[in-house]
């Protein structure tokens, strides 16, 4: 067990290992978000032709959907391992997401396709986005809540910014491993050569397994076991006393959409009315994100200075700004200029918000609720997230000028985002321990 040591610093704890925590959820994050984005890269350039009849718009719409299919997932997920992260502990349910998701992710690889058969193809392929979808619910929450929790109080947006550049980190793999899937002949491609991702998912969950297994619960979580002060029934007392710090990250949780357009609507976008090759979109993933790695911890760096609020508010409305200039930058023809773009938008403006949201949303919460509360939170609120490409894509999003709906759909969210974290208490400078307290 680990105990609480007085710092010399006032209004400081320490006694925890954030260092270790922010190692733990970087690499958990990278594995089961790699898991998670390769199905979006292959929803948007796989799927329509191995899993559905006829390789038009409406598969690239029903592939779509079977992405978003994890969202619905993900909400009942949230309860379920919100209220046994609160009960039994952070690290236990963190081991269970990560097994679940690698197992999940296997099993994609192995499904037979529309051809052999028929509509159980595409059946088979919700169930196990079902199970990515239980599994990530779970993964970002308690991932954020232990590392918020072991962090230093004057550096827990740094520390926590780590998880969502793990994400990152996993969306760069993902991207790297579908390059030289689509440089193979079309029926390697559609036929074994989709599936080697999802079996490689295998290994990364090996090795970060071993990792996580070592990290110990955080001083807050211990301390609320010694006095007493674990909830019975987390999710009635999140809702008892933080129904409207739920109902605020939701809101603010439709930001994760910018995500979403950017790794996987903008790859069919590109594709379908550009005419930019897929290995090109996947590669400006790749480099947007590789920035993001430096940019987000400089973020979180910020909101320990500055606060939680003017860093996430500055992310969602710049995001609202640079949608458009990335949409037509692929049209442009100019790869320098798509990079670029690519870069300004997601490195410098989404990434602002995506590093800050899990001190900035945990910081709401007491420790005895804290993970329900992110996890039915963003959950909920990332619903938008999931279903964000197949509404625009039903909308003509995917088709010529659908960059002018994409841009619309992408301002509304950010807007949406911007309000409610107006409407949130700054916290950067309350000591854990009080964080929460009515």
């Amino acid at each position: 067990m680990s105990h609480t040591v007085p710092s010399t610093t006032p209004g400081i704890t320490t006694g925890g290992t954030p260092k270790k925590a922010a190692l733990a959820s970087f690499l958990g994050s990278a594995v089961e978000y790699y898991d998670f984005f390769i199905f979006g890269s292959a929803a948007a350039l796989i799927f329509p032709h191995v899993f559905f009849p006829d390789a038009d718009t409406n598969a690239a719409i029903m592939s779509f959907a079977t992405f978003g299919f994890a969202y619905v997932a993900r909400p009942v997920g949230a309860v379920i391992l919100g209220h046994f992260g609160d009960r039994v502990g952070r690290r236990k349910v963190l081991m269970f997401t990560l097994l679940l998701m690698g197992a999940s992710t296997f099993v994609i690889g192995c499904l037979p396709d529309f051809n052999t058969v028929g509509w159980w193809a595409p059946a088979l392929l919700v169930l196990a986005r079902l199970c990515q979808g239980l599994s990530a619910a779970g993964e970002q929450a308690g991932a954020s809540s232990m590392t918020l929790e072991h962090a230093p109080d004057g550096r827990r947006s740094f520390f926590t910014s780590w998880t969502l550049t793990g994400t990152q980190g996993g969306q760069i793999l993902a991207a790297l491993v579908f390059i030289p899937v689509l440089a193979l002949p079309d029926e390697i491609k559609y036929t074994i050569g989709w599936r080697i991702p999802f079996w490689l998912s295998a290994v990364v969950v090996l090795v970060a397994f071993f990792i996580r297994r070592t990290l110990h619960e955080p001083p807050a979580f211990e301390e609320a076991q010694k006095t007493k002060q674990i909830s019975k029934l987390p999710v009635a007392d999140l809702l008892k006393s933080h129904w409207r710090d739920v109902l605020r990250v939701i809101a603010c949780a439709f930001i994760a959409a910018v995500s979403t357009v950017f790794g996987t609507l903008a790859i069919s976008y590109a594709k379908n009315v550009a005419g930019v090759d897929g290995t090109t979109t996947l590669w400006l993933v790749v480099g947007a994100n590789f920035l993001a790695l430096g940019t987000q911890p400089l973020f979180g760096m910020l909101a320990d200075r500055i606060g939680r609020k003017p860093v996430f508010i500055y992310g969602a409305l710049s995001s609202a700004v640079l949608t458009p200039v990335f949409l037509l930058s692929l049209e442009s023809g100019s790869v320098p200029l798509m990079f670029l773009a690519a870069i300004a938008f997601f490195s410098f403006g989404y990434a602002a918000a995506n590093a800050v949201w899990p001190s900035f949303y945990a910081e709401m919460f007491s420790t005895n609720v804290r993970f329900s509360g992110l996890a039915i939170g963003t959950q909920l609120g990332f619903l938008m997230a999931g279903f964000a490409p197949a509404i625009v894509a039903a909308m003509g999003g995917i088709q010529s000028g659908g960059w002018v709906q994409i841009s619309i759909f992408t301002a509304i969210i950010c807007l949406i985002a911007t309000i409610a974290a107006l409407t949130a208490k700054e916290t950067f400078r309350v000591p854990t321990r009080e964080l929460g307290q009515r």
